[in-house]
């Protein structure tokens, strides 16, 4: 999903990766897609599954204004560049969203054993 999200937006010019693996090949930071992103939510899956209803509300609102604020660092460090129109709460919404699916879908699949 987040794979498909970033060639989306790479693709409607709204944010590039300058520095990426394999850049005559990927127009994504594929070592972001692929590992970055796969570990940080089996950790975050880890987590939210041993809190609380309003806990795991506040975990997410959380971990997607952290993710907000990295994303303008990396700007900073030249990793990442938005389109000049580019809204930094796109990214807390967008973050809010995706954590929340990965989490319902988490618990429909298990669910389902």
């Amino acid at each position: 999903m987040g794979t498909y999200l970033d060639l989306y937006y790479v693709g409607k010019e709204l944010y590039n990766f300058p520095i990426r693996p394999l850049p005559s090949i990927f127009t994504i930071n594929i070592g972001f897609t692929l590992l970055v992103l796969p570990i940080t939510m089996l950790v975050l899956l880890k987590i939210m599954k041993r809190c609380r209803n309003w806990l795991r509300v506040l975990f997410v609102l959380f971990i997607s204004l952290a993710m907000a604020v990295m994303e303008k660092a990396a700007e900073d460090l030249g990793l990442f560049v938005h389109a000049d129109d580019w809204n930094h709460l796109n990214t807390f919404v967008g973050y809010c969203v995706f954590i929340g699916l990965i989490y319902a879908f988490n618990v429909w699949m298990n669910r389902e054993r």
